[in-house]
């Protein structure tokens, strides 16, 4: 009988539309080492496959060696952790239901788990960040999706099938616009990126005769949207106050569910600040539900997304069982 030496290592890997991170990470949460790639580069998922693999062991091997690795936590958008399965993600360039886990494993040899973006997200808040010591709070994720995970009694809430906490694709407006999941009137429709930049076309639109600054981007963003609302442009400031408010009756909705600490509000578009934030507050208070009033926090993350998602995929990759080809 030998003694087994404890693999106290695991590489934890964050999935964006436009990049990839992926870092080796010790047992106390200390990023030893941390790389990228361009995702938008690999339309065909066998391509990018191997090249994450490549990557994976690349990395290792120049910071300890691969057989340091454990294990390996994936953060997906549409990521399932019950299936280990991207199902039909309405953002990402790979279609239908990708076994992504599977065949990283298949190629590394070594136990590979993947969860929801925003699953992983609250993992790492829960971990290292702003929900640090909270056993019961909410993460919304606002970027070219809404994405949000139900944090209650110390756990995500996976839900029956693993879609626990899709609340982007609830029903904000009846009949409302098209979203890319191929519902009507999701909430994702309205506050997220493409709806953001979609509400604010529509004001141009409606205000044709006055002047704006937006009308001097090729390319409209939440980020130049934001920009001009700094200075003082009055249709920018109310693109992200109609947004703010659809935003803030979601946010209302999920706390009278859940009844959580906090609602934490991460991504990109939550950098807009106050011209996001001030009617989406506003408008949670007015709706939610009267006895929680003043009891539900409203929290903006202060944690670099990059560095938190790759440490909460990080300590989703300890929660699997042990597998090795090399034993």
């Amino acid at each position: 009988m030998e003694l087994e030496t404890m693999k106290d290592r695991v590489v934890g890997v964050d999935i964006s539309l436009e990049q990839t991170t992926l870092a080796v990470v010790d047992i106390r949460g200390n990023i030893i080492a941390k790389t990228s790639f361009p995702t938008e580069e690999y339309p065909n998922i066998s391509n990018y496959i191997s090249t994450l693999a490549e990557r994976i062991v690349m990395l290792a091997e120049e910071n300890g060696g691969f057989m340091q690795i454990r294990s390996v936590g994936i953060s997906a958008p549409s990521g399932n952790f019950k299936t280990g399965c991207i199902e039909n993600s309405p953002n990402m360039p790979w279609k239908g239901v990708i076994p992504m886990a599977a065949m990283l494993r298949d190629r590394l040899g070594i136990a590979v788990a993947l969860g929801n973006d925003s699953h992983v997200m609250a993992l790492g808040e829960h971990v290292y960040g702003s929900a640090h010591g909270m056993r019961d709070f909410v993460l919304v994720t606002l970027g070219h999706g809404l994405g949000t995970a139900v944090f209650s009694r110390n756990k995500v809430t996976l839900g029956a099938h693993g879609y626990g906490g899709e609340f982007g694709h609830s029903c904000a407006v009846n009949d409302g616009r098209e979203c890319g999941c191929g519902l009507k009137g999701c909430l994702e429709a309205y506050c997220a990126e493409k709806g953001i930049v979609r509400t604010a076309r529509e004001l141009l639109e409606e205000n044709s005769s006055e002047s704006s600054l937006m009308t001097v981007y090729d390319k409209l963003t939440p980020k130049n949207i934001a920009e001009c609302c700094n200075k003082g442009d009055r249709l920018a400031i109310e693109t992200y106050r109609r947004t703010g408010h659809t935003l803030g009756i979601g946010l209302s909705v999920i706390a009278s569910l859940v009844d959580p600490q906090a609602i934490i509000i991460t991504g990109g578009i939550s950098k807009a600040g106050k011209w996001l934030l001030e009617p989406t507050l506003e408008s949670f208070n007015e709706h939610l539900f009267g006895n929680m009033r003043g009891k539900v926090k409203l929290i903006v993350s202060a944690f670099d997304s990059r560095e938190r998602d790759v440490l909460g995929a990080s300590a989703l990759a300890w929660e699997v069982e042990e597998y090795s080809l090399f034993k």
